[in-house]
């Protein structure tokens, strides 16, 4: 997998993925991450890639022709599954969105900053719009990042334990159960007695009540949804 990431702040992107998990990947060769600064697509003496908003208002706009000759430039080298733009109106990140895009070979990320982008980028060369929060960011950068990991960690052998990814919370629509290590009993506080009964099946069973349950009080939202897919799945 490549990502190409667009920013005019590239250096906030250096150390998300020079340590642990993104890095290793890297060394890999599982994953290749390559920032690119906005800057060097300005055309003007200045470098400048912001102007004043047509029909006025407050805050500067990411002008049309950088980013543009940003995207061609890359889209020359590659075919990219996705052009993904980093912007508090788009669709917000979740587990599922997280899996889909781990699965395709490479993609474009265009950090948003000020007031955000020309209308015409996102009309023309952005085929999906993320949002990691309903807030807003400084950047596009953090919001980059976090999407990048989340994708990057899916990666077939960037995990030592692939089974791990597959556990996680929301990857079945629940929340992931509570989970305990050593010692057994820590002031009083006991491990529960299942997980150290050695009865897998049982251990399970557990897991998935313990999951439900948390779901049900944190989450009511996900585990109505989660409750009509089984639904569905049992009337089919």
């Amino acid at each position: 997998m490549r990502i190409d990431i667009i920013t005019v702040l590239p250096e906030l992107l250096r150390s998300p993925f020079e340590h642990s998990i993104l890095k290793r990947a890297q060394e890999k060769g599982l994953v290749e991450v390559v920032v690119h600064n906005l800057r060097e697509y300005a055309t003007n003496k200045q470098k400048s890639v912001d102007d004043y908003a047509f029909g006025g208002g407050a805050g500067m706009v990411m002008m049309i022709e950088p980013i543009a000759a940003a995207i061609e430039a890359l889209q020359k080298e590659r075919h990219y599954e996705e052009v993904i733009y980093l912007t508090p109106d788009g669709e917000t990140l979740n587990q599922r969105m997280a899996n889909t895009l781990s699965l395709q070979q490479n993609l474009i990320m265009l950090c948003g900053h000020y007031k955000g982008v020309d209308q015409r980028i996102r009309d023309h060369f952005v085929t999906k719009e993320i949002s990691i929060g309903d807030y807003v960011l400084s950047g596009g950068e953090l919001g980059a990042a976090v999407l990048a990991d989340s994708i990057i960690r899916l990666v077939p052998g960037v995990l030592s334990d692939e089974t791990s990814a597959l556990t996680d919370t929301f990857q079945d629509d629940l929340l992931a159960p509570p989970v305990y290590t050593r010692p057994a009993a820590f002031r009083g506080w006991e491990v529960p007695p299942i997980l150290l009964s050695g009865h897998q099946a049982k251990i399970e069973e557990w897991r998935m009540d313990q999951a439900m349950e948390r779901t049900r009080t944190r989450r009511p939202d996900l585990f109505q949804q989660w409750n009509e897919q089984n639904q569905e799945e049992s009337e089919n």
